[in-house]
């Protein structure tokens, strides 16, 4: 059974195992504060080019979105996104189960439109009532988003700038960082998501890692006790060695960037495969999230000989799925995957 479901199927990189094993007897301190998480935030400051940048390692996406949306807002702030951001959709209510309502926002493609922004945080401020009504504290988006999407570093400049005329903090999501850093189609880098976001985190569970993202505050603005509204979430991991070491691995050489590049020169292959087969797809996705449009019986013929994600009904014959290559993809599990076709 070939196996295009996600991007966090396998396990982890082989180098994240070993050097979890060479040094799983060592003694280290708790909590995170032992020696390999130091270097790795150190190496992560390097690579943004943010020397002054506060780094904190969580283990998962969605508690990720949860601890520090929560620690930044008020309790009568709300967060903004896209209506298919992944706080709005696929995260069971975390963001409304902490206190915080998601204030949503048309979506194209995935992103969110400044102007539109601008307009929701104006109307708010100019309408005499807004003292009974949720505050929009802070904007979430996602890179790459929902739908494999991208950013350009102008659209990031213009959502930046608004939030600095209102004073709230841009939070990037980055459960899959690494593929879009990677795509041939993009002109961000790390350090202008740093120069532009206050907050992003950088997804390990999806990019080589067997758990952990890390959490970059980058304007020295991490909320005052953070370790301990973490343990308030019951997400202070005790052993945070193994996130630390995990991070200071995939931060070493390259190696990050290498494994996310091959997802995408992956995705890059697959893609150029079914075009000849003549398969359409749902939008043009330069990242390792490939969506395609399929009639019905086509789907459940391919769901006999392998594994996608059911992504959205196109119409009563016809349904949107995703494929999703990874770090660990193999060329010859895409010529196999496009046999099938």
């Amino acid at each position: 059974m070939l196996s295009f479901e996600c991007d966090y199927s396998e396990g982890a990189h082989e180098k994240v195992l070993a050097r979890l094993l060479e040094t799983n007897m060592e003694q280290l301190s708790g909590y995170g504060s032992d020696k390999y998480c130091e270097q790795a935030k150190e190496k992560i400051r390097m690579a943004c080019g943010c020397p002054d940048a506060q780094i904190f390692f969580l283990m998962g996406g969605t508690q990720t979105n949860e601890v520090v949306i929560d620690a930044m807002l008020q309790s009568y702030e709300g967060v903004v996104a896209a209506k298919t951001g992944h706080v709005s959709v696929h995260e069971a209510g975390a963001i409304e189960h902490s206190g915080h309502k998601v204030l949503t926002l048309p979506e194209y493609q995935g992103k969110m439109d400044a102007e539109d922004l601008e307009s929701l945080l104006s109307e708010f401020w100019s309408d005499e009532n807004h003292e009974h009504m949720v505050f929009p504290g802070m904007v979430y988006i996602s890179h790459p988003t929902e739908y494999g999407t991208l950013y350009s570093e102008e659209e990031l400049k213009k959502l930046s700038g608004v939030c600095r005329r209102y004073k709230i903090p841009l939070y990037m999501d980055g459960a899959r960082l690494g593929y879009g850093l990677m795509s041939s189609e993009t002109d961000v880098t790390l350090p202008k998501i740093a120069e532009y976001c206050d907050v992003f985190y950088i997804g390990g569970t999806k990019v080589g890692a067997l758990c952990g993202e890390a959490v970059v505050f980058t304007k020295r603005n991490m909320p005052v006790h953070f370790l301990t509204i973490v343990k308030q979430h019951g997400a202070l991991l005790a052993k945070g060695r193994v996130l630390g070491i995990q991070f200071d691995t995939l931060f070493t050489d390259d190696l990050y960037f290498k494994i996310s590049r091959h997802a995408v020169e992956m995705a890059e292959y697959m893609k150029s495969g079914l075009l000849k087969k003549g398969v359409r797809f749902y939008l043009e996705s330069p990242t390792n999230q490939q969506f395609i449009i399929l009639e019905n019986s086509e789907m459940e013929e391919l769901g006999k000989r392998a594994a996608f994600s059911f992504w959205e009904k196109l119409d009563e014959e016809h349904t949107v799925i995703r494929l999703a290559t990874s770090w660990a993809t193999k060329k010859e599990s895409i010529d196999r995957l496009l046999e099938l076709f």
